[in-house]
């Protein structure tokens, strides 16, 4: 009997060692498990043991940013899905819906987010930008003016800066994978 009883201490004090899985873990789990992503896309978790903190790699191949591969870091809270992930770029890239420090917009992240929406959503709107930029509702308010008014230039400045080269005066990090 007194066998039994330290045994029964023993799981207990085992249990309470171990960390207890939040709401925000068994959702992004779930998320996880069922993302199909595209050949385009690829997700790096530097521990795999924190599945809030990971990065997505974005490599399109077609429009305007092929031959790029851009890496977004996604930090997730534990209020998660009740609150959007945190999404930045971690490289300075020349787009009209990211700014020289990162911040992405795009709708689903700010205004728009509902806790029915998953990472592959996000991770789609994300591939979404490389293929539209939306020049209409921009965080860099240049590259959205260039966009506008003159598609060829705009185009020649993304290619400069995917090359790691300057864009009125501004350096970009190289993105071109070839």
């Amino acid at each position: 009997m007194i066998k039994i009883w330290s045994m029964k201490k023993n799981e207990d004090a085992a249990a309470k060692k171990k960390p207890k899985t939040s709401a925000a873990q068994i959702r992004v789990q779930k998320d996880l498990t069922e993302l199909d992503l595209p050949s385009t896309m690829k997700t790096n978790f530097p521990d795999a043991t924190d599945l809030l903190n990971f990065t997505l790699t974005i490599t399109p191949d077609e429009g305007m940013y092929k031959g790029g591969a851009f890496v977004f870091s996604f930090v997730i809270n534990t209020n998660y899905p009740h609150d959007p992930p945190k999404v930045k770029c971690t490289q300075k890239i020349y787009h009209p819906n990211v700014d020289l420090e990162g911040n992405v917009c795009l709708n689903i992240l700010r205004e728009d987010w509902k806790p029915v929406l998953n990472l592959n959503s996000v991770m789609v709107g994300l591939q979404y930008l490389f293929l539209e930029p939306n020049a209409d509702d921009p965080l860099n308010k240049e590259a959205a003016e260039d966009l506008r008014r003159d598609r060829d230039q705009f185009l020649a400045n993304v290619r400069s800066s995917l090359k790691g080269g300057y864009v009125k005066g501004v350096s970009y990090d190289r993105v071109a994978v070839s």
